[in-house]
């Protein structure tokens, strides 16, 4: 390889070099920096800080003696006299306090610096380059030949700018998502679900019902990574700290159950999964979920990165079990509803337990009471009723208000004499409502009826009924009134 031969090989190089180099005189610059030592000043960085001024003192020192054809190019100029005449266009805003770094290396002793730092062409455009400066051998003592190389990394630091812009926009979307997200690392299950088929572990549903251990031990290897702020408002926990030294007052009782499932997926290699969950807030306050989980595409291997969201779904619960509860049960008297006792007398009807016995009741003298005294004394009475059989009537068996102020109770697996003592218990807790609420009394006309297994239970129910209404009629035979009209207190 032929090497340079002549001054001119080496100018040529120099001016030909595809990177912006600058041939420059510190001398001026040495000059000044030494006479501030001579003056006592020790810390340059401080000193320079304190006045403005003084930077720029140092920058007018330097002198460029030389400039290439690509620093030419980069910085829009179309000679070095142009160039010089409008450094301060150059070297401005963002690049001051560079330079107080890079004179802070020389003032330290470096024959050079490198840094990374801002100019700015002629055509205002704003540049990012990566500066690099050394004293030429034989120029230690006067710093009069200095060589700057400028490399344009404009794109770099965009490119930066923008991949840090888009993980500060990742990172709010997670921080401020209305929902709850979770970060967490399942690399430690993955092992343990590894050993287990390499143990010959084929059937993983049967392996964890006869091994609960094991789901425990899963729950305890899960490594929360991050939470967002939806996550600490939504389980009441002070800081991110606070809730990950209580996760297990958050994942407990039900959960075990319902990770179970999880685990069960992901054995199966169901990656992205959905479950309804129940958590626990601090406070002990239950918390229903939909849960969503999803391992990281790049992460399917080791299940290293898992994004978890958690949706609270407890308003959401709370309004279906109490349309379930309205679907069942009669909300004048808290008993169960005309729907449910036919749904209860079908299930009897097909499965037992026999024998199975009924009470059947009516109100006695509503009809009256309500003509009298208004629907709202009526339905004072219902409630009482309803008071009376929710306290008499133990399960299995169960009380229903089949009618406006029809009443029966099913009793599987009574038979007369069960069914005896449950009308006697009902007229005990009668009486003893009656001495709570003086004034009007409430009286229940009860009919009895027993069905064995193999016999009909709607026919039963219409004995029962037929002994109701014996009774209803032996009740106003003997307060000797008309039907039509409520009995007097007392009677």
């Amino acid at each position: 390889m032929k090497t340079p031969s002549s001054a001119a090989d080496l100018a040529q190089m120099f001016d030909l070099a595809p990177v912006s180099l600058w041939l420059e005189d510190y001398s001026a610059l040495r000059e000044l920096l030494e006479t501030w030592r001579a003056e006592g000043v020790t810390d340059l960085a401080i000193f320079l800080r304190a006045d403005a001024s003084r930077t720029q003192r140092c920058a007018a020192c330097i002198k460029v003696l030389q400039v290439n054809q690509h620093t030419l190019r980069l910085l829009a100029a179309t000679c070095l006299d142009e160039l010089t005449a409008r450094l301060d266009e150059v070297f401005r805003g963002d690049m001051a306090d560079n330079f107080v770094d890079e004179l802070c290396e020389l003032w330290n002793g470096a024959t050079g610096f490198s840094n990374q730092s801002v100019n700015y062409a002629l055509d205002g455009r704003r540049i990012d380059v990566q500066v690099q400066a050394r004293i030429l051998p034989g120029h230690e003592q006067t710093w009069s030949r200095v060589l700057v190389s400028l490399e344009d990394i404009t794109e770099q630091v965009q490119a930066l700018h923008r991949a840090s812009q888009d993980e500060r926009y990742a990172m709010q979307l997670f921080e401020l998502s209305p929902v709850s997200l979770w970060v967490e690392d399942f690399s430690a299950i993955r092992q343990l679900m590894d050993e287990l088929r390499q143990r010959g572990i084929s059937d993983f549903a049967t392996f964890i019902k006869v091994h609960p251990e094991f789901v425990t031990r899963c729950m305890q290897e899960i490594r929360v990574v991050d939470v967002n702020q939806q996550t600490l408002k939504m389980f009441g926990a002070a800081s991110k700290a606070d809730l990950l030294s209580q996760l297990s007052a958050v994942f407990r009782d039900e959960m075990q159950e319902s990770f179970a499932d999880q685990l069960t997926d992901l054995w199966q290699g169901k990656l992205v999964q959905q479950h309804e969950v129940l958590n626990y807030a601090l406070s002990g306050e239950p918390i229903h979920i939909h849960l969503q989980l999803a391992v990281h595409q790049d992460h399917e291997a080791r299940w290293d990165l898992v994004q978890v969201s958690l949706v609270d779904i407890t308003a959401r619960k709370k309004a279906e079990a109490y349309l379930e509860y309205l679907g069942k049960h009669d909300v004048l008297t808290g008993l169960r509803n005309r729907a449910f006792f036919h749904e209860e007398m079908n299930r009897l009807s097909r499965k037992g337990p026999w024998p199975v016995s009924l009470l059947l009741l009516d109100l006695n003298g509503l009809k009256g009471l309500n003509d009298e005294l208004g629907h709202a004394a009526g339905d004072a009475m219902l409630r009482r009723a309803g008071e009376v059989l929710r306290k008499a009537v133990d399960a299995p068996g169960v009380a229903a208000r089949v009618g406006g102020d029809e009443f029966v109770v099913l009793l599987p697996g009574a038979d007369e004499h069960g069914a005896a003592i449950a009308r006697e218990r009902v007229l005990s807790v009668l009486a003893l409502n009656n001495q709570f609420y003086p004034g009007q009394m409430l009286s229940l006309a009860m009919g009895m009826a027993t069905c064995t297994a193999g016999k009909s239970l709607d026919l039963a129910l219409q004995s029962a009924d037929q002994r109701m209404y014996q009774d209803k009629e032996r009740y106003y035979s003997e307060c000797a009134i008309d039907r039509r009209r409520s009995p007097p207190v007392g009677g």
